[in-house]
């Protein structure tokens, strides 16, 4: 990383996250001066607290990254919640950074935001062509909002603040709890489980057939600090891989590198989710120079290794 994160004063809302904690590692040993709000004293959903937060903090740059978010499941418990959380998070960060003059605003969007059937590959362009997948969708919008204050912010006040819209995100730390967790720490979790008690099978949600984007972790963290140091526009940017799998055949990676040898069986009475999701990555790598490394075996591996590695304390939770 270059020397312009040295000595800098940033916030990373979501700093104690998954993705937060890469990002936080990262500018760490850039020499940054990091800030990571726990919620408990500053919750982001309150706007008193976003002001708070950055009277007390007196940051150069914000990077957004909190949010309210879990799989299919959960998206289908709290739809309420998680668009109302999401939006009040945004907007009071928003307001409050302008009025705080902070120099540069950095969010999170998400790929939930896309339409239900947006062409392939998902182009910036399209956000707005068509309604979410129906079970994240309030989730998806109230991320773009993000998105359209940006843009507002910018044309009337001249705030500078960027929006990325990552795709799937998967590796080590992530949340493996079955009620929340997305498709890959699921798998993980079941197949492990169902090696080690010797069971012949693992149900799935849905059918198989919808595809995926996975980026790396680590590779999400790397994007998202290059469009802070390199990229000053509105203008909505994806952060993926470029590469699609089915979830047959996602599962079926995950089993193998699990070492689970027992059958795949397909619970279809459970929803699949949007039916493709692969993203044009061609913005990120000509704005600001991002593209991903992480080749997708040896990111799975290391997520296996991780659960693995970790799996008293994360079954006891």
């Amino acid at each position: 990383m270059s020397s312009f994160w040295n000595g800098r004063r940033v916030v990373v809302t979501g700093g104690a996250g998954f993705l937060g904690g890469f990002v936080v590692d990262r500018l760490r040993a850039a020499q940054a001066s990091v800030t990571v709000p726990r919620s408990a004293e500053y919750d982001l959903v309150d706007r008193a607290a976003a002001r708070r937060l950055l009277a007390d903090a007196k940051p150069e740059l914000v990077i957004h990254l909190a949010a309210r978010v879990g799989g299919i499941g959960a998206n289908r418990e709290n739809p309420g919640r998680y668009l109302f959380d999401n939006a009040m998070m945004g907007l009071s960060l928003f307001e409050e950074c302008r009025l705080a003059r902070i120099p540069k605003l950095v969010a999170l969007g998400t790929i939930c935001a896309y339409p239900k059937f947006a062409p392939i590959p998902f182009k910036e362009d399209d956000l707005w062509n068509g309604y979410p997948e129906e079970t994240n969708a309030p989730y998806g919008i109230a991320k773009k909002m993000m998105l359209v204050q940006s843009q507002a912010y910018r044309e009337q006040y001249g705030m500078n603040s960027v929006v990325l819209f990552p795709v799937n995100l998967y590796g080590p730390r992530d949340n493996f709890d079955l009620n929340s967790s997305h498709v890959i720490p699921a798998m993980v979790r079941k197949f492990v489980g169902a090696r080690e008690r010797g069971e012949a099978e693992v149900s799935l949600w849905g059918d198989g057939t919808p595809t995926r984007e996975f980026l790396y972790v680590e590779d999400a963290a790397e994007g998202i600090l290059l469009a802070a140091e390199r990229y000053d526009s509105s203008d909505p940017v994806n952060l993926g891989s470029g590469e699609e799998i089915t979830i047959h055949d996602l599962a079926t990676q995950v089993a193998r590198a699990a070492r689970f040898e027992g059958r795949l069986t397909w619970d279809t009475d459970k929803p699949n989710g949007q039916p493709r999701r692969r993203l044009d990555v061609s913005r990120a790598r000509e704005r600001f120079g991002f593209e991903a490394k992480t080749p997708f075996d040896r990111g799975l591996a290391a997520t296996v290794a991780y659960y693995e590695a970790n799996q008293k304390e994360i079954d006891s939770r």
